[in-house]
């Protein structure tokens, strides 16, 4: 019985093939002319950086119009999205507003502003508040195949 299966196993493998190769062959052909959409996630822990952070977005925007840019902030990285935020430069809002005009999300962690004993009165309009920074992230890289800048 072995001397019966094992040719009839081959020829069906050998008959398989050349339909496995089309298929392989029709999908890379179909995600070549699929739309492609950027999407980055932009994590900000530390506002020391924050500036430096929005030009990086600024940045990536000039270069890539249509990507999708979320910037998601947590633990130090909230204040330049809190109300009267600035820096020795000037203020943030402007600088939000202006990305937030250009598509950029912004997003402060809930956890981040309970534990500083801060409502969500306390951040900018331009931002959302989530339930949690590191968890936003994940989400997004995860289930929403985002990529990861930590500038």
């Amino acid at each position: 019985m072995t001397r019966t299966l094992t040719p009839l196993l081959a020829a069906l493998l050998l008959a398989s093939a050349p339909m496995a190769h089309a298929a392989a062959q029709a999908a890379d052909a179909a995600s070549a002319t699929a739309p492609y959409q950027e999407k980055v996630v932009y994590h900000i822990n530390d506002s020391s950086r924050a500036r430096m952070a929005l030009n990086n977005v600024r940045n990536h925007l000039d270069a890539s119009p249509d990507a999708k840019i979320v910037v998601v902030a947590h633990g130090k990285g909230i204040d330049f999205l809190l109300n009267d935020a600035k820096d020795d430069k000037g203020a943030y809002e402007p600088l939000v507003a202006a990305l937030k005009n250009r598509g950029v999300d912004f997003r402060v962690c809930n956890n981040t502003l309970k534990s500083r004993n801060l409502g969500p009165d306390a951040v900018i309009m331009e931002a959302r508040v989530v339930p949690s920074g590191v968890a936003e992230i994940a989400r997004l890289e995860a289930k929403e195949g985002y990529v990861y800048i930590k500038p």
